[in-house]
């Protein structure tokens, strides 16, 4: 429970120190600015963070595999190896995006709705849903993989394009 309100407190940390950094190096443009606020409102920024956590999760792998034995200190500052700085520049990529794909009308209504109380519940839920969702997401890909029906299919596809004669250089 400890480690769950660690994690909790430094992406609290990440999203205020988000929310003060500049968006953009010139001074944004309304449209701009406005964006940076759906991103928060809607919680999208939030799920950006969590891209974050779960980009260095995934490739801690590359660090455990070859060195079973890391110590814990390691890992917390392995967590910050992609800081505010970087999360920014992720921002800055993703604003014209939405600026190009939205008018501004549309990103202040959108604003607006996701100020709404109706939003707000819904944007507090969704995290633990997608984490939820995504881990039984895992694991119904897991029992996929590992299933004979798949194996039998993937084996089948192999013979049908003769991946072994193909591969044999």
């Amino acid at each position: 429970m400890k480690n769950i309100f660690a994690k909790i407190s430094w992406g609290a940390a990440v999203l205020v120190l988000l929310l003060t950094l500049p968006a953009q190096a010139e001074p944004p443009t309304p449209k701009a600015a406005d964006i940076h606020k759906l991103l928060v409102v809607s919680g999208i920024l939030d799920q950006l963070s969590y891209m974050q956590t779960k980009l260095l999760n995934s490739y801690s792998i590359v660090v455990s595999g070859p060195y079973p034995r890391v110590p814990d200190a390691f890992w917390d500052e392995y967590h910050q190896l992609i800081g505010p700085k970087d999360m920014a520049t992720l921002i800055e990529r993703v604003i014209p995006v939405y600026d190009k794909h939205m008018s501004h009308e549309t990103v202040r209504r959108l604003i607006e709705m996701f100020e709404t109380p109706f939003w707000r519940e819904w944007k507090q839920k969704m995290p633990a849903i997608s984490q939820e969702a995504g881990l039984i997401g895992s694991e119904w890909g897991a029992e996929m993989v590992q299933s004979e029906a798949f194996n039998s299919k993937l084996d089948a596809l192999i013979k049908k394009f003769d991946l072994e004669a193909l591969n044999k250089k």
